[in-house]
């Protein structure tokens, strides 16, 4: 099989349905009011794996199998390992999962529980990327089938369903399907389906902003590969796209965005609260950009792709931390105290009535009365941040405040 066709999604369907119900298009009030108009979301995180990723995986592995192999191998971020570890298991087939170090430890648990026995799960690397390298030399010497997580055309009609199920579940005309992308599997199935079977609905591709892996491609009319990349968004943070999928996103979808990693932790934030919607980071991404298409939205129906729901509630704190500072309600600062006594308490008179100090560390740890210190500072209203650094100024107070692409920024959160 050399191409993505409706056939192909319309049976990829027909494989994937002993292992996974058609999940929910759910009707979002609280969105649909936020930016008056009618959103639904299309929740992926309720699949078997809470990720979509189990179609693609399991269409493969399915069509491989009766072709009579049983060996296969894998490099994934997280989801795609689930799905195919699943199919491994349910075909009692064996299979090899390279996974990065920076893997969440509930993604982990979860490949070792849905393979069991059929999988032998091994760290490589601190990106997708390392963990891809090294899966396709362990492919080679072992002569193991490799599993693209998207580059394929068999795993891109698998993910593909996921916009069959769209259309057979909302009864009016979509005016525009918000996707998000990490190597382009999920937008590329999708795509196929959708402009054959409903060519005036509008396609919108989010990215992170740390890695924007299509977008550089689509600029510069190729597949690209990225120096470096933000890896927080670990489900769409890729260094390089697929060629087919590339190819595929060109031919059909409208228009690829990227949104920031600190907004999309602010949207992660709200959905838990708001609806009690447990989504990662790259699941978020289809939602956040529901922000930057308000008014183009107006009055349409608009359908979100919530692509995963496989987040490390150890990792709460960070997507705080990351969503207050991007709401400008949070701050570090390096202070160079003066030599004299009163010096922090002057700083402290700074700040406002609402403000708080959530860290003070000094940095010279033998000298703790006087000399710089690490202060993180969290507001009730982002001005108030202005009026700090004015009264500084004045007082002569000698301070760096320290940016999100800093490598110390990196460090503190």
């Amino acid at each position: 099989m050399s191409e993505v066709t409706l056939e192909s999604i319309v049976k990829a369907k027909q494989n994937i349905n002993e292992v996974i119900r058609d999940t929910k298009l759910e009707f979002n009030n609280f969105l649909s009011e936020k930016f008056n108009a009618r959103v639904y979301i299309k929740r992926e995180d309720m699949s078997p794996i809470r990720s979509y990723k189990l179609r693609g995986a399991y269409n493969f592995i399915t069509q491989q199998v009766r072709n009579g192999n049983n060996q296969f191998v894998c490099a994934s971020a997280g989801n795609h390992a689930q799905g195919f570890a699943l199919a491994c298991n349910k075909y009692q087939s064996k299979g090899v999962v390279f996974m990065p170090a920076t893997t969440p430890a509930q993604k982990i648990s979860k490949v070792i529980k849905f393979g069991g026995e059929y999988i032998d799960l091994k760290m490589a690397g601190d990106t997708f990327d390392d963990a891809y390298a090294r899966a396709q030399e362990y492919s080679r010497q072992n002569n193991n089938i490799f599993v693209h997580p998207f580059n394929e055309p068999l795993i891109i009609a698998g993910q593909g369903t996921v916009g069959l199920e769209i259309l057979a579940q909302c009864k009016s005309h979509i005016d525009y399907l918000l996707v998000p992308i990490g190597g382009g599997g999920l937008i590329s199935g999708i795509s196929v389906y959708f402009k054959h079977m409903s060519p005036d609905t509008k396609i919108i591709g989010i990215e992170p902003a740390g890695a924007p892996s299509m977008s550089r491609s689509l600029e510069a009319g190729e597949v690209v590969e990225l120096d470096k990349i933000d890896s927080f968004v670990d489900g769409a943070a890729l260094k390089r796209v697929g060629e087919i999928n590339f190819d595929l996103v060109k031919k059909y979808v409208d228009q690829v965005v990227t949104v920031p990693e600190g907004r999309v932790c602010t949207t992660m934030l709200e959905l838990l609260y708001e609806d009690g919607i447990v989504t990662e980071p790259a699941g978020a991404l289809s939602v956040d950009v529901l922000r930057d298409f308000k008014k183009q939205f107006k009055g349409k129906t608009v359908v979100c792709v919530l692509s995963g729901g496989n987040f490390d509630f150890e990792r709460l704190p960070e997507v705080k931390e990351r969503s207050l500072i991007h709401e400008g309600l949070k701050h570090y600062v390096v202070v160079n105290f003066a030599q004299r006594a009163g010096a922090l308490r002057e700083f402290l008179d700074f700040l406002g009535p609402h403000d708080d100090i959530t860290r003070f560390e000094y940095i010279k740890k033998t000298n703790k009365e006087k000399g710089p210190a690490l202060v993180g500072i969290e507001l009730k209203d982002p001005d108030d941040f202005k009026n700090i650094i004015k009264k500084m100024d004045e007082n002569n107070m000698l301070y760096e405040k320290i940016s999100s692409d800093s490598i110390l920024f990196d460090l503190i959160i």
